[in-house]
């Protein structure tokens, strides 16, 4: 099997190269990447629990699914394809913005990505990749914001960066 490669970006997010993602990681060199919301009628959203056997931040809490682009695919395509890979299921998905950011891992990895966030909105029961996924539950925004303060240690570090400015997202657009 073919190391699967990231797309290697400047901070304007102007594609630089490619490189193995373990490789990457490791050089902690900033690449692209994205994460999906999925919220429900409720305005709760969809948490997945990550795999015990994942490289890095295993049986984390975070957002419902995230990954990073292949060469040739839009934001969109990404997103929509890691959707069905981990949680079984396909929505119509809107890119909110983009940040970059850097996060050092205790096995020596570090993600230093161009994150391009999205949102998309589902209903159902998700039908999970257990390769990928552990578990998952519907939160809401107000849930998620008060457990992060409460149990820090139990979500991914992407997640509670992306959080804080995904809430205030949250905040202008349910009003």
């Amino acid at each position: 099997m073919i190391e699967e490669q990231v797309i290697l970006v400047n901070e304007k997010d102007e594609p630089i190269g490619l490189m193995n993602k373990l490789e990457a990681h490791e050089k902690a060199v900033l690449h692209r990447a994205f994460s999906v919301f999925v919220l429900n009628d409720k305005k709760e959203v969809l948490l997945q629990q990550r795999a015990h056997q994942k490289y890095h931040s295993p049986l984390l809490w975070t957002n419902t699914c995230c990954s990073h682009q292949r060469n040739g695919e839009t934001n969109i395509q990404a997103g929509t394809r890691r959707l069905h890979e981990e949680m079984g299921f396909t929505t119509e998905l809107k890119e909110l913005f983009h940040f970059i950011y850097k996060a050092p891992f205790d096995n020596g990895l570090t993600e230093h990505e161009l994150d391009h966030v999205m949102i998309g909105y589902y209903n159902g029961e998700p039908q999970i990749n257990q390769e990928e996924v552990e578990d998952w539950k519907w939160m809401s925004v107000e849930d998620i914001k008060q457990d992060m303060v409460i149990n820090p240690e139990i979500y991914t570090v992407w997640f509670k960066i992306i959080f804080d400015e995904f809430y205030h997202f949250l905040e202008e657009h349910t009003v």
